[in-house]
């Protein structure tokens, strides 16, 4: 279709960037310095990015482009919103910078391999309970793994049998003495979470795990499917 959209003189471009963040649909994108325009049906032809440029290097122009997507357009902006939030979150110490992986053994063809077995699940970071963020992208839709410190130590398989396609979440209550439920409590309500698997060792200080765990889903005030493991100190799954 022939249609009104924005054109942008490369030669006259200063790569100042305010144009791209005037641009509320994201059409507009920094590429080797210059602005441009990402694509077509991001476009909606307004443009809010032509008063904002120093040097006059954007105007409209009639050419042969796809129509304005509104869907198209909301698919973005949500994708460089959650692409700002892993940038910006744990900013201040590289340790607690939150981080998402994809793992080998994401992959249902490799899911029982002797090789998924020998490589990291881990999909998540960071993984203490007293570092995580209450808010995080991979929190959602998340099935989620509460597990104490001991167990990945104590049992062989932990990786393959626990740690695989869940969100991961460490702690010990009798080492941090503190009460992980508020904590706990808080990523239940803020975020859409599909399950619980906690994880502890035989051992009485893990009941407070376990037991952090039970209070933040009571007064999450949500009805989500948990599970408790018991992992014995040589190794063993308890009934």
């Amino acid at each position: 279709m022939i249609r009104k959209i924005i054109h942008i003189d490369e030669e006259k471009c200063n790569g100042c960037g305010i144009c791209a963040n005037a641009c509320h649909e994201g059409a507009i994108g920094m590429v080797n310095g210059k602005a441009k325009l990402l694509r077509d049906d991001y476009c909606d032809g307004m443009g809010d990015c032509l008063p904002t440029c120093p040097t006059g290097a954007i105007s409209f122009e009639e050419r042969e482009a796809k129509g304005y997507d509104a869907e198209a357009v909301k698919e973005n902006m949500k994708r460089r919103e959650i692409a700002d939030k892993i940038k910006t979150m744990g900013a201040g110490c590289p340790g607690s910078r939150v981080r998402m992986m994809e793992q080998a053994g994401d992959k249902e063809d490799a899911a029982d391999s002797s090789f998924s077995q020998q490589v990291s699940q881990l999909r998540n970071w960071p993984v203490q309970i007293k570092l995580a963020p209450v808010n995080a992208p991979y929190f959602d839709g998340a099935k989620l793994l509460i597990a104490a410190d001991c167990t990945a130590y104590a049992y062989a398989a932990f990786h393959r049998d626990f740690v695989r396609g869940k969100v991961t979440l460490i702690g010990c209550p009798k080492l941090d003495a503190v009460d992980y439920s508020e904590k706990l409590k808080a990523i239940l309500e803020n975020n859409d979470i599909k399950s619980v698997t906690i994880v502890r060792m035989e051992v009485p200080c893990c009941g407070g795990l376990e037991n952090a765990a039970k209070k933040a889903l009571q007064e999450s005030g949500k009805f989500i499917p948990w599970q408790v493991v018991t992992v014995s100190i040589d190794g063993k799954i308890l009934d």
